[in-house]
């Protein structure tokens, strides 16, 4: 029971989308020759902001969300890290709503305004479906409006998200999957937990800038479109098509509700650009010494505009960058790919475990490890680099 009810919420790499705009981003060149159209980069944003791939059947049918969502005020869902669109609300509507009360929850789901989450409710105001998209776990707003409500920021990971507290509100849940669930802590998910009833958490990373990213994991299991499938299938609960001989898996289902939305999907995905770093928040001084340090030092793995060298295949032993393999292990590789480096003042903690807190504990780690023997100064200074990045 605890691995079929913990397929539930988006894990870390899946879809994006546009950073705090509600149009769709213009038409991306993937490659030489091969431009998106802004129609299907549009088609993707709408699969990722409202497609639940009829995950309902997770949701609903056997986690029976919806009767936790009804008696769930908006003060509570915010505190778990659920998001309002500020955008979706009528002008005016917050000045006179109670969120204390349950019954507003129901009226935002109503308005498409909880940020991937989808309702059916009836002439009652009694929520009869429920389902979630991607923009679940890979979107949070610039908190314009109040903390937990304002215009979108997609594509950024949701930090503040607490999926596993989530799930363990499921009456279907049993005892020993809550504490496992609740372990895990705000911005990070187990995408393996169902798999393998094993638990190492991620940290839900940015999914903008993958135009260019050869595999969008942690450990370089596949494509984004691998990735995609692989948690709308095993971990959304979606009504899809999903096959791994390397793992083990084997999801069919009739009619296939994933499969052919995978490529507007990933369009979608491409077109999205890492936030560039607010102004004033680095020294440009010091972060054009730390651009030196940086191309002395770490440029070997963080190689080239893409800043990885897993787009030429390779992979790194947990043992080689001092990484915690327990989640590696658990994985087709074994191994973890060089991160590419995109707007990394938006999102620690860093690693795919979160175990460095700040972009210092990041060049400590990597000074250590691997003995670059970097002064005082250049560890500052690599650090203002970073945060240009």
């Amino acid at each position: 029971m605890s691995r079929t009810v913990s397929a539930v919420l988006l894990c870390a790499g899946l879809c994006t989308l546009a950073t705090g705009c509600s149009e769709a981003p213009a038409a991306t060149t993937t490659s030489p020759g091969n431009r998106l159209s802004p129609q299907t980069i549009a088609e993707g944003q709408r699969i990722f902001r409202f497609d639940t791939f009829g995950d309902e059947q997770l949701w609903t049918d056997q986690l029976r969300m919806h009767e936790v969502v009804q008696t769930l005020d908006p003060i509570t869902a915010l505190a778990v890290g659920l998001k309002v669109d500020a955008d979706a609300l009528p002008p005016g509507i917050l000045a006179t709503a109670d969120l204390t009360d349950p019954a507003t929850t129901v009226a935002l789901l109503k308005l498409d305004a909880v940020v991937g989450v989808r309702a059916s409710v009836d002439a009652g105001n009694r929520i009869t479906r429920l389902g979630i998209t991607c923009a679940l776990c890979h979107s949070t707003v610039d908190d314009s409006v109040m903390p937990g409500i304002g215009r979108r920021l997609d594509g950024w990971p949701n930090v503040t998200l607490d999926p596993g507290r989530i799930i363990a509100l499921s009456p279907a849940v049993p005892p020993a999957a809550k504490a496992v669930y609740n372990s895990w802590g705000p911005g990070k998910y187990d995408p393996r937990f169902n798999i393998d009833g094993l638990s190492t958490p991620l940290v839900l990373p940015p999914a903008y800038g993958l135009l260019g990213i050869r595999n969008e994991t942690y450990t370089g299991d596949g494509p984004v479109s691998y990735w995609n499938a692989y948690v709308a299938v095993t971990q959304m609960g979606g009504h899809g098509n999903f096959r791994d001989d390397r793992l083990g898996i084997d999801i069919q289902h009739s009619p296939d509700l994933v499969t052919a939305r995978l490529p507007a999907l990933r369009a979608y995905q491409l077109s999205l650009r890492a936030p560039a770093p607010p102004p004033g928040s680095f020294d440009a001084a010091a972060a054009g010494r730390g651009r030196v340090v940086f191309a002395g030092n770490c440029i070997g793995c963080h190689v080239g505009g893409n800043g990885t060298d897993n787009n030429s295949g390779r992979l790194h032993a947990p043992a080689e960058t001092g990484m915690d393999g327990a989640y590696a292990a658990r994985t087709v590789n074994k191994a973890y790919r060089t991160t590419p480096l995109r707007g990394l003042w938006q999102h620690p903690p860093y690693f795919h475990d979160g175990s460095a807190a700040t972009l210092e504990d990041v060049v400590a780690h990597y000074d250590a490890v691997l003995r670059l023997q970097l002064t005082d100064a250049q560890r500052d200074d690599l650090v203002e680099y970073l945060k240009t990045l």
